[in-house]
This record gives C-alpha cells, structure tokens and sequence, in this order.
C-alpha cells in the first residue's frame, strides 16, 4: 500500500451523518435501541453501503452483520467492527463510528485498487450497549461462543419481548453459524467516551485492554407502610437500604485503587409520595482494571448487604446481569497500531479502556486492539457526544494502515 493513502475524511463524515438521521433524536443525538425500528432501518441502509462496495454480506443467527472483502488467500480474517445499536439517550458516534470507519477502510482499498493478502471484513455486531437486553456486548459474546444462540434468543427486555422474536421481527435472524469467519485479528475504531486524551492535549489512544466489569441487579423487599402514621424506628424502608448500599459502593471506590461504582437504575414501588416502599430494584455497575480488586469489591458489597438485610429486615437479593473479567490486548497488534500513528506524524499515548467494547470478546478469538479518538468533553452515552472531523479521519487512517499491516503480514 502506498504510504501516501488516506481514507476520504469528507466521505467518512457523510456517512457517518447519514446513518445519524436514523433514529435522530430532537436533542441531536441518535435513539437505535437494539432490534428496534430504528436499529432494522440502520441495519438496511449499512447492508445497501456494503452490497454497493462489493462487498460479500452475511448475516449471523444473532443479527451479527458482516461485509468481507476477499483476499489473495484464503485463511482466517483481519476483522474490524463495532456497533449502530445505541442507549435510549445516545449520541452520534458511539460504536458507529467503528463500523463506518471500517467499511470507509475497505472502501479506500476499492478505490485504489487493492486486494489484501488476507480476507479483510467489517462486523456491525447486534446489541452492544445491552440498554434492551442482557448482557452488554451480546452478539460479540454470541460470535465468541461465550453465550449459547438458544439463550441469547430467549433474553428478554423490561417489557417482556423475547429477543429471537425481535430479531425475526426486524428480519435479521441469518442463516449464518455466529463465528462463521475464522479472525487473524481485529481492530476497532472508538471514541474515547471519557475525558482524558481531550484533557492531556489530545491525540489518540492506543489502547492495551479493557476493565473487568461487574453488572449487579439487586432487588430490596421490605414493607410497605404509611409515611405520615409509622415512626421511622418501625420501618422496614428498601428505599433508605438502596441509598446505603450505593453510598457503600461509592466509598470504597476511595480505598480500592482504580475501583469505579455507579447505581444507574433505582425502580420503587409503589411510588408513591406519601407510602414507604414495599420494593426497590436497584442496579451496580462495577469495573477495575484488575481483577482482584474487582472481586474485593464485589465481596464488600454483599457483606455490607448482609449485614445491612440482618440489621433493617430488609430481604437482598443478587443477580447477575453482565461479568467479564479484564482483558489485556496483544501487544504485536498495540505495537501496529502506534507505528501507524508514528508514520502518519500523528500523536499517540497507550491507555486502558474504562468501557467495554466487542474488542473485549474478539479477544477470545484472536489478537486484538482499539483506537480511540478524543471525546470533547468526555461526554458520551449523551446527545451531546461530540468528535471532531479531524479526529474521525485521523483515527480511521491509523485503522487503515495497521489493518493493512496486519492483512499483509507474514
């Protein structure tokens, strides 16, 4: 490949704007929840930009949608990908401009006219965000083999509608086997989603792995009671008990290096004004760059929860929503990934990825690494997220050259 090739920034741009009006909220933002409408719609419009490439298209029995650009050989596949799925609240970029990057790369390789000595593919993998259905990362953890297709069809969402009946709905139940293309390697283009390269004189990230992350849903049965007429000594209140444990989780994230905690959803009921609750679900999202800190943490929340279920009379219990251990990246492919920034005069610094990404299941797989561009303001999740063009070229660029590299490689 000719060191003077570049992706069509202009061209990576008005895709990306494309896919954005689908599922465009009035904040600016982008609302595609998985096996939605929306997601069906920007399903279709990605399948018609792969098939007018050229593009071989498949799609899995998970809703996994992937373009392959053949190669000289055959052999296993330098894959990239990412999502068009979002949260309910969602920007423009997260996790699309992953995917739209990686068919901008095959497409600058079209256009000049050539042909990888290994496969080269592109992969829009079907509920990362897990905002619809359990677990985050779904279809990467299907096409890894780490969830069954039977179970993951049979996830349901807070309304109750069966995942595998979504999927035919939309009509992206494929007939492919999920993990049907054997990956040399994968990369993904990402934003940040955080504040640090923006605040550190921009940049890139090349990044050396994920957190390890623990998804708790916690359910709190006490007794419901009038709020006016019962003397808080006689209250058995799920209400204040959630509010222990968060402040609990939030603590110790002072006293266990790199812990983070977050309660993103407390459901009361009845929710009434004037009524102590007779339940609250609540759920805690736990991540650490290491494992073991991670499982002390977890450890210490459900002391405290005993504890605090014996002393209130509050029932607590625990279940699962999503855990994965962390995950380094190969450091052949992180090592790529700066050379191609180095020889595209491009500043770069390594770092850890507080978020979970398909790259965390690809890595089961096969060597594995990400690129991140800076988020502005480090907001994402938001209707706000925000990249520059610039950034968007610059990181897609960087993916060229080091999924050329790695496609070319002995």
């Amino acid at each position: 490949m000719s060191s003077n090739l570049r992706i069509d920034g202009a061209r990576l741009v008005s895709r990306l704007a494309a896919l954005s009006t689908i599922g465009a909220t009035p904040e600016g933002g982008c609302r595609r929840l998985a096996l939605s409408d929306e997601d069906r719609q920007g399903r279709d419009w990605l399948v018609a930009e792969m098939k007018a490439l050229g593009l071989d298209v498949k799609v899995d029995a998970i809703g996994n949608i992937v373009g392959i650009l053949k190669g000289r050989e055959e052999g296993p596949a330098v894959v990239m990908g990412s999502h068009i799925d979002t949260v309910g609240t969602g920007g423009r970029f997260d996790g699309a401009l992953g995917v739209i990057a990686g068919v901008e790369v095959l497409a600058t390789l079209r256009d000049a006219g050539l042909t990888p000595k290994r496969d080269m593919a592109v992969i829009a993998f079907t509920n990362e965000e897990g905002a619809r259905f359990h677990p985050d990362m779904l279809g990467s953890y299907v096409w890894a083999g780490g969830m069954s297709v039977a179970a993951a069809h049979a996830e349901l969402d807070a309304d109750g509608a069966v995942l595998g009946t979504e999927l035919k709905r939309i009509g992206y139940e494929g007939p492919e086997r999920p993990g049907f293309l054997p990956a040399h390697a994968y990369l993904e283009l990402h934003i940040e989603q955080g504040p640090v390269l923006e605040s550190e004189g921009g940049g890139l990230g090349a990044v050396t792995g994920i957190q390890g992350i623990c998804w708790l849903e916690l359910t709190l049965k006490g007794r419901p009671s009038h709020a006016g007429t019962t003397p808080m000594i006689y209250r058995k209140d799920p209400g204040l008990a959630a509010a222990r444990i968060n402040i609990f989780a939030n603590e110790l994230t002072k006293t266990i290096p790199g812990q983070l905690a977050n309660c993103g959803v407390i459901r009361v009921q009845p929710a009434n004004v004037n009524v102590v609750p007779e339940t609250v679900v609540m759920t805690l999202d736990l991540r650490n760059p290491l494992d073991a800190p991670l499982a002390t943490t977890e450890a210490a929340i459900r002391t405290f929860c005993a504890e605090l279920s014996d002393r209130e009379g509050i029932e607590i219990t625990f279940r699962d929503l999503a855990r994965f251990p962390a995950t380094p990246f190969a450091e052949e492919l992180i090592a790529g990934v700066e050379q191609s920034a180095a020889e595209l005069g491009l500043p770069i610094r390594r770092m850890i990825s507080g978020a979970g990404h398909d790259a965390q299941m690809m890595s089961r797989l096969c060597p594995t690494a990400m690129v991140f561009i800076p988020s502005i303001g480090g907001l994402s999740h938001n209707p706000a997220e925000l990249s520059t063009d610039a950034d968007m070229a610059a990181g897609a660029n960087v993916l060229l050259s080091a999924a050329w590299r790695a496609a070319n490689a002995q």
